[in-house]
This record gives structure tokens, C-alpha cells and sequence, in this order.
């Protein structure tokens, strides 16, 4: 084994563009494993560390976490995975030493494992960070070897890097964080890569109602296709009047299941409202350190405290990968789940600030790197 050399998009100071630089990656060490990327997926969390001057982490940071390639080499007391084998990348390996997962609660781990940083920026040997210990826009990278997920031969790696991040998410925000019920009635907020993922959960779970609420028509019209039953435009109507009249039942409506996806305070006290008695909101999207929600408690038909209604807080699906990667992977190898869909638009290492100012602006579900 040696020291590779190959490219990698870096965030190299606060308030800057990504940029293309080469990059020294070093062998993996124990317990490690060093993975040749071969696609990687343009993840919101991405512009969301450019967005919040890196996140808390050091500079440079080696952008991207939603990756799958082949073990290119492995480290010290490695046995489960060889040269040669496509994986799809985890960032929550579970540690099994926190509270959590020593009492048999691996989902909720408080710690994810992590590599050593092995990762240097070729022109001065600066050691790089990895968003959220991955480091996926780059030709390699090394990350803990639980965190990598061996994938059926058949799978497409373009298209299981999905799985890494968005997909997981969503669906496991419906198997994992707050289990949906066959003939439940769902609603899912924001229509992005995350939520048309609840959607396709909601459509596994067997949901009689799955409604889409969005401000975008042209979301919403993916909604549609990917398995939402009824959509609704928070721009042109009252989403939580709109939800609670399709689903009228002379019980005041209201859904058993109400998802957020965007992280906008709004849009969790609206999920809330959104509820029948005794439902469940989950909030999925990431928000500011200084957001909070105002919540009605004594409202007979929407309030918190009559309608009996509960928070949860979904964290990456709350997934354990070992588990859920290759069930999602299986899923899509017999059709019943929608990853060929979701790739708008496959780009270059080059491509990705042109990817994040599309993220905002328009469309797109996902921009796939393939290297």
C-alpha cells in the first residue's frame, strides 16, 4: 500500500467556493478502509456546511458524505470486507460503547465511529476535515470500516449513493423514527430528495393517504409520481386547512402521521397542526442553532394538549446501516423502490458549486458526481 494522490472538491476558508484541488490520502489505518469513490450524491447537508462557515470544522474540509465505491485497500483487522468490494458509505457507525448502544439501542447511538483524518490537501500538507466523516467529493477517501456497507454485486453505485444519505433518511423516518401503520393517513412537507423518500416509505408502508405539500408545482408533480395520493401548495392555500379537509372523517381530520422535511420552524408547527388525535409529527430537515417553534396547547382540534399529538425528531433515519443499506438495495433491485428517478442530472467534481446554486434555485432532486 502507498499514499494515493487524486482530486477532491475542498472548502478551503469560510466564505469562499468550493474549489477542485489535489490531495494526498493516506493507507487506511486499523480498523479502516480506503474506498475509491464512484459516485457521490450533492446533498443539501453539503451547502449547509458552506452555508454555516464549515460547521464548527477545521479548514479544509473535503465536501460531500453521500458516496459509494469500491475498497481500494484495507486497514489492520479488517476480515468482512476485501479489495474489490462496492460499498455505499455510512456516516452513524454505530460505537457500541455510548449509553445508547450498550443498552441495546444501536439507532440511537450518541457517537458515531470515525476514521483518523488521513486526508492531506496536496500543496501544503494541510490535513483535511470530512463532512460528517466520509469526505465523499473526492477520488479517495478512508473512513472506518463498520461505516462501509458492502452492496449486492448487481446494485449500481451511481444509484446506491442514495441510499447513503437522502433515501435512508426519509424512508427510515417512516420505518425507523415514527413506524407508519398500514392505512395510516400521511402528510409529508417539502417535496426535496429527503421527503419524496418519506413519500416512497409512506407508499412501502402501505399508507391510504400520502398528501405532498409544497410551495414548488414542479415538486409536487414528482410528488405525484413517486406515490403522494393528493398534493397541496402552501403557497396558494392553507396547507394545514387543506390537509385536515382531505381528510375529513367527522373526527376533524387530520392526518395519523405529519413529516417536515425543510427544517422551517413554520412548517414543524404546521405538521403539529396537521395532526388527529393521538399523531405523531416528526421533524426530519436541520435547523439554525436560534430557531424554536411556537405550539398551541388548548386549541380543541389542533392544539397539543387536546389532540393528544407528540413530537419526534428524526436523525439520518435513525439508521443502523449494516441493516437498513442492503434492505434498501434489495428494495430497488425488485423495483419497489424509486432511485433511477431521483438522479436529475449526473455532473463532474467541477460541477458542484453550479450543483448547489441549482439546489436552491431549482428542480433538481439530486446532481450525482460520477468519477
Amino acid at each position: 500500500m502507498a499514499v494515493l494522490e487524486g482530486r477532491a472538491v475542498l472548502l478551503n476558508e469560510v466564505d469562499t467556493d468550493a474549489v477542485v484541488e489535489n490531495v494526498l490520502v493516506e493507507d487506511p489505518g486499523p480498523n479502516e478502509v480506503r474506498v475509491r469513490i464512484v459516485a457521490s450524491g450533492v446533498c443539501h447537508t453539503d451547502l449547509t456546511v458552506k452555508n454555516l462557515k464549515g460547521m464548527g470544522m477545521a479548514f479544509p474540509i473535503v465536501l460531500g458524505h453521500e458516496g459509494a465505491g469500491i475498497v481500494e485497500s484495507v486497514g489492520e483487522g479488517v476480515s468482512h470486507l476485501a479489495p474489490g468490494d462496492p460499498v455505499v458509505l455510512a456516516y452513524r457507525a454505530p460505537c457500541e460503547q455510548c449509553p445508547a448502544c450498550r443498552r441495546g439501542d444501536p439507532r440511537h447511538c450518541y457517537v458515531a465511529l470515525r476514521p483518523k483524518q488521513r486526508i492531506r490537501r496536496r500543496r501544503d500538507g494541510a490535513l483535511c476535515s470530512q463532512v460528517l466523516r466520509c469526505g465523499t467529493f473526492s477520488e479517495y477517501t478512508v473512513v472506518h470500516s463498520r461505516a462501509a456497507i458492502k452492496m449486492p454485486a448487481e446494485m449500481p453505485l451511481e444509484k446506491a449513493c442514495l441510499i447513503a444519505c437522502g433515501v435512508v433518511t426519509g424512508v427510515g423516518a417512516v420505518f425507523n423514527t415514527t413506524p407508519v401503520f398500514a392505512g395510516a393517513r400521511v402528510a409529508v412537507i417539502g417535496c426535496g430528495g429527503v421527503g419524496l423518500s418519506v413519500i416512497q416509505g409512506a407508499r412501502l408502508a402501505h399508507a391510504s393517504q400520502i398528501i405532498a405539500v409544497d410551495v414548488n408545482d414542479a415538486k409536487l408533480k414528482q410528488a405525484k409520481e413517486f406515490g403522494a395520493t393528493h398534493v397541496v401548495n402552501a403557497r396558494t392555500a392553507d396547507a394545514v386547512a387543506e390537509v385536515r379537509a382531505l381528510t375529513e372523517d367527522g373526527y376533524d381530520g387530520g392526518v395519523e402521521f405529519a413529516f417536515e422535511a425543510t427544517g422551517l420552524p413554520m412548517c414543524i408547527e404546521q405538521a403539529v397542526r396537521m395532526l388527529s388525535y393521538g399523531g405523531a409529527a416528526t421533524t426530519i430537515g436541520l435547523p439554525a442553532e436560534t430557531d424554536s417553534v411556537q405550539l398551541n396547547l388548548g386549541n380543541m382540534a389542533t392544539g397539543v394538549y387536546w389532540n393528544k399529538a407528540s413530537l419526534r425528531v428524526c436523525h439520518a433515519g435513525d439508521t443502523l446501516p449494516s441493516h437498513d443499506f442492503p434492505l434498501l438495495a434489495q428494495l430497488y433491485l425488485q423495483k419497489q423502490l424509486n432511485l433511477d428517478d431521483m438522479v436529475t442530472r449526473e455532473i463532474g467534481l467541477g460541477d458542484v458549486e453550479a450543483a448547489f446554486h441549482e439546489m436552491e434555485t431549482g428542480g433538481v432532486i439530486r446532481s450525482v458526481i460520477r468519477f
